[in-house]
C-alpha cells in the first residue's frame, strides 16, 4: 500500500482570550491533514460530536493563552539526531528546537514510517527571533476507538509532525471551556500513572485563566481519588506565583491518605526555596505522621539550603 503524506497548514482566523477575539498564528503542522472549524456553538458539544463520529485514529487540537511565557514546551534533538520531548524549558535555553512527532512511537503505522524514511520537515519559523515564549499553547487530544486516549501540550510556535493523521483544529476556544473539558477527562478512580488524567492536570495548570488555579486547588482538596489529589498538588506547586502554599499545607494536615500527604510534602519542595524550605522545616518539626516527617527531612536534605543545614544541626544535638 502506498503511503500518502500531507504537508498542509491550517488556516486559522482567530482565538478567544476571555471575551475578546484576537488574531492567531496558525500552528506549524506538517505531515497531516488539517480540518479547521469553529466552536461557536460551544467546545464541549463540538468536541463530543467529532469524537463520536471519528472512525479512525485522529487528533483534535486548539490553542489557548499560556500562563508561563518564560517556558517553552517543545522537542529537542541531540548531536546524534535523537529526539526528546520535554515538558518545559526556559526560553533562553531552547535554541535547538526540532519538530515534535505527536504520534506515539509505539503506534504501528508510525513505527513503520519512521523506520522507512525521515519525517518531512516542518515549515520554517518566520519573523524575528522571540525573546520570550509563545503567548499560547496548543492542546492536543488523540482519539482512538471514539474516546480520548492521550492528551499532549506544546508551545504554539513548536513545529509539529502529525504522523500522517488527521487533525481537527478548533477555532474560537474559550480558556474556561478548555479547562472544563480537560477536567471532564479526569476519571473518578484512575491509578497514579493514568496518562490522560496526569496530562489533563498539567494542561489545566498551564492555562492563563483565573479559574485554572482554583480548579487545580479544588481537585487537590476534594477529588475522590487519592492519586488525583496527589498529582493535583504537584501541579499546584508549579503555579507557585498563585500563592498556593496554603492548599498544599492543608493537604498535609487534613488529607486522610498518607501517600497524598507525602506528595504534598514533595509539592512543598517544588516551591521557591524562600517559601518552601520554612514550610518543610515546620512539617519536619511538628507533623505527627512519621512517614510525612521523614519525607520532609529528605527534601530538606535535597534543598542544600542553609536553613535546612541549621535545622539538621539542631536536631542532631
Amino acid at each position: 500500500m502506498s503511503r500518502r503524506y500531507f504537508a498542509t497548514l491550517s488556516t486559522l482566523s482567530a482565538c478567544v482570550l476571555g471575551g475578546a477575539t484576537i488574531a492567531a498564528q496558525p500552528p506549524r503542522i506538517s505531515n497531516g491533514e488539517v480540518a479547521a472549524r469553529s466552536v461557536s456553538s460551544g467546545l464541549s458539544q463540538t468536541f463530543k460530536s467529532i469524537v463520536s463520529a471519528q472512525a479512525d485514529v485522529a487528533w483534535i487540537g486548539y490553542a489557548v493563552p499560556v500562563r508561563d511565557r518564560d517556558k517553552t514546551m517543545c522537542c529537542w534533538s541531540n548531536a546524534n539526531g535523537t529526539t526528546f520531548v520535554s515538558g518545559s524549558m526556559s526560553v533562553s535555553d531552547a535554541a535547538c528546537c526540532g519538530s515534535c512527532r505527536i504520534e506515539p512511537a509505539s503506534d504501528v503505522a508510525t513505527a513503520q514510517r519512521l523506520a522507512s524514511q525521515s519525517p518531512p520537515a516542518a515549515p520554517a519559523a518566520q519573523g524575528p527571533i522571540k525573546l520570550e515564549g509563545a503567548e499560547r499553547m496548543v492542546v492536543l487530544f488523540r482519539i482512538v476507538d471514539r474516546q480520548v486516549e492521550r492528551v499532549r501540550s506544546f508551545s504554539e510556535d513548536c513545529a509539529l509532525d502529525a504522523g500522517g493523521r488527521q487533525l481537527h483544529w478548533l477555532n474560537d476556544v474559550r480558556p474556561a471551556e478548555s479547562i472544563a473539558l480537560l477536567e471532564s477527562l479526569i476519571g473518578a478512580e484512575p491509578d497514579r500513572k493514568n496518562r490522560v488524567t496526569n496530562s489533563a492536570l498539567q494542561a489545566i495548570s498551564m492555562h492563563a485563566e483565573p479559574t485554572a488555579s482554583a480548579t487545580i486547588e479544588r481537585l487537590a482538596r476534594s477529588h475522590t481519588a487519592a492519586p488525583v489529589r496527589g498529582e493535583a498538588l504537584f501541579w499546584l506547586a508549579q503555579m507557585a506565583g498563585e500563592k498556593v502554599s496554603g492548599a498544599i499545607t492543608a493537604a498535609i494536615e487534613n488529607d486522610p491518605d498518607t501517600e497524598v500527604k507525602r506528595r504534598a510534602v514533595f509539592a512543598l519542595s517544588q516551591l521557591p526555596k524562600s517559601e518552601g524550605v520554612p514550610l518543610l522545616i515546620n512539617v519536619a518539626r511538628k507533623n505527627t505522621n512519621p512517614a510525612v516527617r521523614k519525607q520532609a527531612i529528605f527534601w530538606l536534605g535535597q534543598s542544600r539550603d542553609p536553613r535546612a543545614i541549621e535545622f539538621f544541626a539542631e536536631i542532631l544535638k
